[in-house]
């Protein structure tokens, strides 16, 4: 039986309920899409708490995987049965789901669809970020904020593709060297390191180019104290609560940004643009690691790993 994943309601895992869900018929310009994979990501906590509110059905889940299963009418380039995967539009958590044709990108046969499905939307984030917000290029220096995680690696390997020193942060040995493993130069360790004190150290006292920080918090002072004059920070996530009032005087020579992949990936023409580059690091290994697996009826178990910190790499629901 084909199921959906919805919301009761705004809070913790347990408003998740796992209900029974006729596949639907596609309208002009539509796809049906039987999903094989759908990517966890953090900003579907985000949907469930409510700081993001979700329409009715209140479906989470931006990404995912799998094949063609019907096609509506206006609809060209695709076939049933097509490989696609596709990101930034909510409805995910489900056995099938309708999907503008446009946001379908071909799916090369040799990405498997649990890589693809969470690895599309870190990879249009990483697009942005090393390309619209800082343009990233040989001898850049980046930090990398939970450089173990699915997005930091995708920036990691992204970025030392490109040529730049990345210096991430982990908060136990086994990320750190995962983060190495995946192209970071060096990895501060622990949740209390002084971090700008030891970028200073690692930098000769330059700091770096471009913070990404997905932490929020507290992190976001530090972070801001740790590029560069007219370098930026990118605050992209608030896994650790909302970030403080921050004055004026605290951004000292560099820019903060707020960049959104949803919103950059909402204009047809540069989410084209964007997911053929993702398609094309796909090629060149440039992709997630997948740190756990979940049946799609297990998405409280997926979010309850997730907000504990106790995955590496990206979650995977499998319907």
């Amino acid at each position: 039986m084909d199921v959906q994943v919805r919301m009761k309601g705004a809070g913790g895992p347990e408003v998740f309920e796992v209900v029974d869900a006729a596949p639907q018929a596609p309208g002009p310009g539509e796809i049906r899409l039987r999903q094989h994979a759908i990517g966890v990501n953090f900003i579907d906590v985000y949907h469930r708490s409510g700081l993001y509110p979700l329409p009715e059905p209140r479906v989470p889940g931006v990404e995912g995987a799998g094949t063609v299963e019907a096609i509506g009418q206006d609809v060209e380039g695709l076939r049933v049965g097509d490989r696609v995967v596709y990101a930034g539009i909510p409805g995910g958590y489900a056995s099938t789901r309708l999907l503008p044709a446009w946001r379908a990108v071909r799916l090369p046969d040799d990405i498997p669809f649990d890589v693809a499905a969470t690895s599309m939307l870190r990879g249009l984030t990483a697009h942005m970020l090393l390309n619209a917000g800082y343009p990233v290029r040989l001898g850049s220096v980046l930090l990398v904020h939970a450089a173990a995680g699915g997005l930091g690696v995708m920036l990691t390997r992204w970025a030392a593709h490109l040529g730049a020193t990345v210096i991430g942060t982990a908060s136990t040995e086994e990320k750190a060297a995962l983060a190495v493993a995946n192209g970071a130069g060096h990895v501060i360790l622990g949740r209390n390191a002084d971090i700008p004190r030891e970028i200073s150290d690692l930098t000769d006292g330059q700091c770096v180019d471009f913070v990404i920080d997905g932490i929020g918090g507290d992190m976001l002072g530090k972070s801001l104290r740790c590029a560069r004059p007219f370098g930026l920070v990118a605050s992209i996530g608030w896994v650790a609560g909302p970030v403080p009032p921050i004055g004026i005087e605290e951004l000292g020579m560099a820019a903060l940004a707020k960049p959104s992949v949803m919103a950059y990936s909402s204009d047809r023409d540069r989410y084209t643009r964007a997911s053929q580059a993702v398609i094309d690091a796909f090629g060149a290994g440039i992709v997630c690691q997948i740190g756990g697996t979940c049946r799609l009826a297990e998405a409280v178990k997926a979010h309850v790993e997730l907000e504990a910190g106790r995955t590496t790499g990206s979650l995977a629901l499998l319907p």
